[in-house]
Formats: C-alpha cells, structure tokens, sequence
C-alpha cells in the first residue's frame, strides 16, 4: 500500500511529497524515471536514490516498509556533496554522503504510525517523516539554493521547447545549458526532456485520456513513437505502467 501526503511548509520549495509504501504480499514494484532525487528508508537502509534514466524493479517481501522524501526536479542537486550525475542511476547509502550522514541514524517505525494534523490543516505523514522532515529543514536552511533557472529549464522542456530554444531563452549557450542541467538533474537537458515528457505522458494516461491524444499533448511524433519511448525509459507498456498503483 503507497501513501503520499504534501510535505512540511518547511521544506516545500525543494520537496515534492513525502510517502510510504508496505508490502501487502510479496511483489516486485517497477520504479520508473521522474526527474527527481528521494531520501529512502527501507529493510536496506537509508539511501539516496538517484536521479534514473531507466526502470528499477524493486523486489519486496511481504511486511517490507518503506518510507521517503522526494525532491522536486531540480531542486537537490547541491545537496549531496557530490556532484547529481555520480548518483545517476545509482541508489547510494546515505551514509556515504556526508552532508546528510546523520540522517541515516534516524530509525523508521516497523508499523504505520499515526497520522496527525499538520500545518494550515494539511494532514501530515507518520511522525518519523515528520522528524526527518524538520532535520532536513535544518541542513536546508545552511545550505546554498539550487540554481533558479533549474525549473525554468524543466517547465520549457515539459512544454515541447527544444535544447537549442530553452538555452535560447535563458541567454546562455548549449555547452553552459549541459552543464547547468547535469548539475541540476544529473543528466543532460535530452534525456531529461524524455523523462519530462514520458512523465506528462504517463499522468495524461492515468487521468483517463486516450492514448493517441496522449501522444499528441505530450509532444510525440506519433503513438508510435510514444509507445518506443516508454518501452525505453520503463522497460513495459504504458498500459502495464497504469496497471501499478505506486512507487516504493
């Protein structure tokens, strides 16, 4: 079962959501690209997952819990101590990475805690997400912000514009827009317009929208094209994508 909830006022200009997720038997769940960076406690471990350029079938047992932060695009890349792109496809014990490396002391609860009211009403998660979430405020609060332009850069590749448009429009070259972008997403502003793209896809499809127009809205040159584009990025149809309920 996968729960997402809004995260803290806090830390809500980095983090998209926080959530959990438990086995109710034992399953592989597949992990798809989405541009972002997630702090992940589970039966490993605390680890950062990296920004992914390809599927990652995440086997659980049942009872496995797990519990996470994720960054908005973006929004992490200075984070870490090192740069985004060595993390790229790569799933990296926190301890490893000494900014964050006391948050890996924090234990996750073995069972689902309760939920409580959070700020301006919102409901909040279990309290151990509530405590990573205040820790993390800390290290935010000491740390340089990420580059403005990293969600100017993700909102006009969303849009359809090109490479050569977007580095146009911020007044700087392709070479500075490459290295702007691998710092800020780890990966370069092609494959992260694919992973954009391929995400607007996949939440058209989720709301009900039929493929073709999918295709179309979401800057394909075809249903075709579409459909080879996300065999690529998740290694299975969209159909079998919507078939899953949620990411660990």
């Amino acid at each position: 079962m996968y729960r997402e909830w809004a995260p803290d006022s806090r830390v809500a200009g980095w983090v998209a959501c926080v959530w959990s997720s438990e086995a109710t038997s034992a399953t592989t769940q597949l992990v798809v690209p989405d541009g972002c960076v997630d702090l992940v406690w589970g039966p490993e471990g605390a680890l950062v997952a990296g920004p992914d350029t390809g599927p990652k079938p995440v086997r659980m047992a049942l009872g496995d819990r797990y519990a996470g932060i994720r960054f908005r695009p973006g929004a992490a890349g200075w984070l870490f101590g090192v740069p985004l792109d060595s993390l790229r496809d790569l799933r990296v014990p926190l301890s490893d990475l000494e900014p964050l490396a006391e948050l890996s002391d924090l234990e996750p609860p073995t069972a689902p805690g309760p939920e409580s009211s959070g700020p301006a009403g919102i409901r909040s998660p279990e309290p151990f997400l509530d405590t990573v979430q205040r820790a993390l405020a800390v290290r935010l609060r000491a740390a340089p912000g990420p580059d403005p332009a990293a969600p100017v850069i993700a909102e006009a590749l969303r849009a359809g514009r090109s490479v050569r448009e977007v580095a146009w429009n911020l007044g700087v070259g392709e070479r500075q827009l490459l290295r702007r972008s691998l710092r800020s997403f780890g990966y370069g502003p092609k494959v992260l317009q694919r992973v954009v793209r391929f995400q607007r896809a996949l939440w058209l499809a989720r709301h009900g929208v039929t493929a073709a127009e999918v295709a179309v809205v979401s800057g394909y040159a075809d249903q075709a094209h579409m459909a080879n584009e996300v065999r690529r990025l998740a290694g299975v149809p969209l159909s079998r994508l919507l078939d899953q309920s949620g990411d660990p």
